[in-house]
């Protein structure tokens, strides 16, 4: 499709903005040069933005399966009340007493999170995952410098984590000692204990882990850290799995984030929008950022969460927990004959990871093979290559907001392109065929991505 740039001619206007009714200012160091906007129509803007919506795969299209992101729908009832004019018409700077609806959204949303997490107390300002990741360990940090013992330096990182956790940890200072994995795919508790000591500050983890389990030494895990001094960080971005039937508190954590646009069903993606979320225990509460009343992070984003937690309540959010965990165990049975998963009996959660090593092997078929593939079903791709502890490896979460009839479809899909790639390898290699683009060149656009448009000489 043509750039935004390329269509219009000089001179072509729209009229979305009424006149200017006030002076014209022009600061001190006006830049020389009109910026070279491009000159359109409404209607050419207006198919521009069609065309460009056509192109986008969200999930009002379809199963968006990305492993270890909740791509679950989300409600349009969240939608309705992120745009109430008392909501969206608001200033951060403007007086307190007139935001006290706000106010309250605010207190009520920190009151149930720390109710669904085990946690004493809740800081909102974090504006995305892996910003709650950094701000609970900066609480980590805090703590034991204030305890003046500064020879804790130290995160440990099971190998199975996020990869932004080892990242977060090093942004915050800390040394990084990674923990590896047994052959079930649960945290090596020898390993653990060798790997913890005076140097400790804490440990990472994420329950149930990126292979989609859940560590049943989870309380030993957390008292071997704990025994040696040192505190336990939950990454909630599976909460989902165990929203409403385990708490993290419960399981001996003391700092976690949670990702109100994955659990709490906010759209997300593509960079936003986000919320990060972290919670502690009362012994950590004077450790979480200071408290600010003019910015709460993303408003509108814990608009739609206290939304979403209104509309299901505490045994609705069992159920999401319940059915979450029902679905990809379901699909998972549809293709196990066919699809190696990567801990071979495992009990999965809500999603699981399976593996296409001996594929390509045996004929030369990839994991990025399959998930290109099924895009020609209409179905997005996995999430690829990921955790790295798994060759080949594809994850996938269905959510609990899909139902049977997708799951099936999507289970046959995937049968017939195992099939396919049996037979005829070459075809699968090439795919997809459907859609408006093949293979991009990924390497060179991760490389040297165009960011910018190059105007031809005038």
């Amino acid at each position: 499709m043509k750039l935004i740039f390329e269509r219009g001619a000089e001179g072509r206007r729209l009229s979305l903005l009424p006149a200017c009714d006030v002076p014209e200012y022009r600061p001190a160091g006006e830049r020389k040069n009109a910026p070279r906007l491009p000159e359109v129509s409404e209607t050419e803007i207006s198919r521009h933005y069609s065309e460009l919506e056509e192109q986008i795969f969200g999930i009002n299209n379809g199963f968006l399966p990305l492993g270890s992101c909740t791509m679950k729908y989300n409600p349009k009832v969240n939608e309705q009340m992120a745009s109430l004019p008392g909501f969206t018409d608001i200033h951060p700077l403007q007086p307190e007493e007139t935001v006290q609806g706000c106010r309250k959204v605010i207190g009520k949303t920190k009151e149930w999170l720390c109710e669904i997490t085990g946690m004493d107390a809740m800081t909102l300002q974090p504006s995305a995952g892996a910003h709650g990741e950094f701000t609970g360990l900066l609480t980590i940090k805090k703590y034991h410098e204030q305890r003046g013992d500064t020879a804790r330096t130290k995160i440990i990182v099971p190998d199975s984590a996020h990869g932004t956790n080892p990242a977060s940890a090093a942004m915050a200072g800390f040394t990084i000692v990674n923990v590896a994995s047994t052959e079930e795919g649960l945290v090596d508790l020898q390993a653990l204990r060798e790997a913890v000591g005076p140097d400790t500050a804490g440990l990472m983890l994420t329950n149930p882990n990126t292979l989609g389990l859940f560590d049943h030494n989870i309380e030993e895990i957390t008292s071997i850290v704990h025994e040696a001094g040192g505190l336990c960080y939950y990454d909630g971005a599976n909460l989902n799995a165990v929203i409403g039937v385990v708490r993290p508190g419960d399981m001996g954590f003391d700092v976690v984030h949670l990702n109100l646009h994955k659990t709490f069903s906010t759209p997300h993606a593509c960079g936003g929008p986000g919320a990060g979320p972290v919670g502690c225990k009362a012994f950590l509460e004077d450790c979480l950022p200071e408290h600010v009343r003019t910015y709460e992070g993303n408003f509108l984003v814990i608009v739609r969460a206290l939304t979403y937690l209104l509309m299901l309540g505490g045994s609705g959010l069992t159920d999401v927990a319940h059915n979450a965990v029902l679905n990809a165990n379901y699909l998972l049975s549809q293709i196990a004959d066919c699809y190696e998963p990567s801990c071979e009996g495992a009990h999965y959660m809500h999603e699981f990871v399976i593996t296409m090593e001996q594929m390509k092997k045996e004929n030369g078929v990839t994991a990025m093979d399959i998930a290109k593939s099924l895009m020609d079903y209409g179905i997005h791709p996995p999430t690829m290559y990921f955790p790295l502890i798994v060759h080949e490896a594809l994850m996938l979460e269905p959510t609990e907001t899909e139902p049977k009839e997708m799951l099936d479809y999507v289970a046959a899909s995937m049968r017939a392109i195992y099939q396919k790639a049996l037979e005829d390898p070459d075809y699968v290699k090439s795919a997809p065929r459907t859609t408006r683009i093949g293979r991009p060149d990924e390497v060179r656009a991760a490389r040297k991505p165009v960011v910018k448009y190059e105007f031809p000489e005038d």
